[in-house]
């Protein structure tokens, strides 16, 4: 450990000193990517960055990364950061305004919305410190739709809506869904702002089959639910007679709320590896996440402190960008 900072260092000192040679600035833009919970990641990443120096002047996200992306600009980072370390799953499920399977979706979101914007602040994107956009995915014509104006937490709100989790959300005639059904790491889009120079954060890499449980005994006296089972129970109490016996899991197959994020974990990584193949980044950041599931959203402390790690292993990529 003594050695490995003692080369980020070395690494560091070179590169601020290289920082304050006379060059011409370029646009920088950044693509905070797809990946529920693993997307706390991107405040640990923001904050190495900025710590490092370097204020990207176009900020696109996908999912969490629009969320995430919107404090950043609006200097609400911190108030972030501190808000998701102190989430646990019991807090999480507070949040919930359960709707059960009426809506498209089990969770209609607003409840975390309200206070989202209470957080981090609304308004428009238009009024933005920066140029802000978000991916959403068209549900009826599968078309990719950019978010380049309007209300910033409608914005985020659909951006983010999670297919058989949360409730798609009505923008003009369609209903919108989760980005990252269609570019999990909007590199194109922040070109697309004029972004000369982008530094893409993918969050999912390794993620394939990562979750599905190993065992289905019961949790043993002390242990802790997670998050997806506490969700479970929720809805269970809620729903009808019917509707527990759907939520029910035979023993050694795979939950509902196992089913559904791992088919997302397959296809966030097979379409970011195809969108960044066809529109490479100058810069992947990519944090290694593979162990926090896609609802693990109490767990932003990790994800945050490894955000940051990446930035780190990052840095000789970064000073041959920033040279």
């Amino acid at each position: 450990m003594t050695v490995i900072n003692e080369n980020y260092s070395n690494l560091l000192e070179i590169f601020m000193t290289t920082k304050k040679k006379e060059r011409k600035k370029s646009i920088i833009g950044i693509a905070l990517g797809s990946g529920s919970a693993r997307g706390w990641s991107h405040i640990g990443v923001l904050q190495e960055l900025s710590a490092i120096g370097i204020e990207p002047d176009i900020v696109c996200g996908t999912s969490i990364g629009s969320l995430v992306g919107a404090a950043y600009i609006q200097g609400k980072l911190d108030v972030l950061d501190e808000w998701v370390c102190g989430l646990d799953s019991k807090k999480i499920v507070k949040f919930l305004d359960i709707k059960l399977l009426t809506r498209g979706g089990f969770i209609e979101g607003k409840r975390l919305t309200d206070f989202l914007s209470e957080k981090i602040g609304n308004g428009s994107i238009e009024d933005m410190a920066k140029p802000f956009a978000s991916v959403a995915s068209d549900l009826k014509s599968g078309r990719e739709v950019w978010i380049k104006e309007g209300s910033v937490m409608d914005a985020i709100r659909s951006s983010f809506a999670l297919p058989g989790i949360f409730t798609p959300v009505k923008w003009g005639d369609s209903w919108l869904v989760d980005g990252g059904l269609v570019n999990p790491v909007p590199v194109s889009l922040c070109r697309a702002l004029g972004a000369e120079i982008v530094i893409a954060v993918n969050v999912n890499g390794e993620i394939v089959g990562k979750h599905l449980r190993k065992n289905d005994g019961e949790k043993g006296e002390g242990e802790t639910l997670t998050f997806t089972e506490r969700l479970s129970l929720e809805i269970k109490s809620r729903a009808s007679s019917i509707i527990p016996k759907a939520l029910e899991t035979r023993e050694g197959s795979p939950s509902l709320f196992e089913v559904i994020a791992g088919s997302i974990n397959i296809m966030q990584d097979r379409i970011t590896r195809s969108r960044m193949a066809g529109d490479p980044p100058n810069v992947v950041i990519m944090p290694r996440l593979a162990h926090i599931g896609l609802l693990e959203f109490d767990r932003g402390g990790e994800a945050i402190a490894e955000g940051r790690e990446a930035v780190k292993r990052s840095l000789p990529a970064l000073q041959d960008l920033c040279s």
